[in-house]
C-alpha cells in the first residue's frame, strides 16, 4: 500500500508537469527506481494512475463540500478557503483534475465528468441557497456558479504557498471579490463593506 501510494504522488507529479501524454512508463519506473516490469506488479495502466489522482483529488473537494456549515455567505467563505487549501496542499493532484483528467477515455471519463459534476451542483447549491435567502442578487445561479468556479481553479496555475500571499489572506480577498460579484454588497442583510 505504501508503494502504491509512492507511486500515485510521483505520478500527479510527472502528470502535472509533463502532462499525462508525455509521461510514460518508463518516466514513472525511472522516478521510482524501478524496473518497468516492477511498476507493473502494483499497477494494471497509466490510465488507472490516472483515474485514481483525479478520484483522490475529487474526495479532498468534496469533503470541503461536506464540511461547510452556517448560512450561504458562511458556507461561501468556507468553500473558498477550503478549495484554495486543497490546492496549495495538493497542487499536482488538483492540477491533472482540472487539466489532464480529459485525457481518459470512456467510461473513466464519464466517471471524472460525474466527480467535476458533483462539485459543480454543490457549489451551485451555495450560490442559490443565497440567492433564495435575498443575500445574493444574480441574474443566473448558473453563470454566477461557473464564473466563481473558474475564479477559484485557475489558482492552480499560479498559487504558490511561498509566494507573496499567505492562504489566509488570499482566501480573504477571493471571498471578498466573489460575495461582490454575488452582489453582496447590493443585498438586504449582506455585509455592506464587503468584508470577508
Amino acid at each position: 500500500m505504501e508503494r502504491r501510494e509512492q507511486i500515485l504522488t510521483v505520478a500527479g507529479h510527472l502528470f502535472s508537469q509533463r502532462g499525462y501524454h508525455a509521461t510514460s512508463m518508463r518516466d514513472l519506473a525511472r522516478e521510482l527506481n524501478l524496473q518497468g516490469g516492477s511498476l507493473y506488479a502494483h499497477i494494471a495502466s497509466k490510465e488507472e494512475l490516472l483515474i485514481e489522482v483525479v478520484r483522490r483529488a475529487a474526495e479532498r473537494f468534496l469533503a470541503v463540500l461536506d464540511s461547510l456549515e452556517g448560512d450561504p455567505v458562511a458556507k461561501l467563505k468556507g468553500l473558498v478557503r477550503g478549495h484554495l487549501e486543497v490546492i496549495a496542499q495538493e497542487l499536482p493532484r488538483a492540477t491533472v483534475f482540472f487539466h489532464e483528467w480529459k485525457h481518459l477515455s470512456p467510461p473513466l471519463l464519464e466517471e471524472a465528468k460525474a466527480l467535476r459534476r458533483k462539485y459543480e451542483e454543490g457549489v451551485q447549491r451555495i450560490i442559490q441557497e443565497g440567492v433564495e435567502q435575498g443575500v445574493f442578487r444574480v441574474p443566473s445561479v448558473r453563470l454566477a456558479t461557473l464564473f466563481a468556479l473558474s475564479a477559484l481553479n485557475w489558482t492552480y496555475q499560479w498559487y504558490r504557498p511561498e509566494g507573496p500571499l499567505s492562504l489566509e489572506e488570499l482566501s480573504q480577498a477571493y471571498a471578498a471579490l466573489l460575495l461582490g460579484a454575488l452582489g453582496m454588497d447590493q443585498a438586504k442583510g449582506g455585509d455592506q463593506d464587503g468584508e470577508a
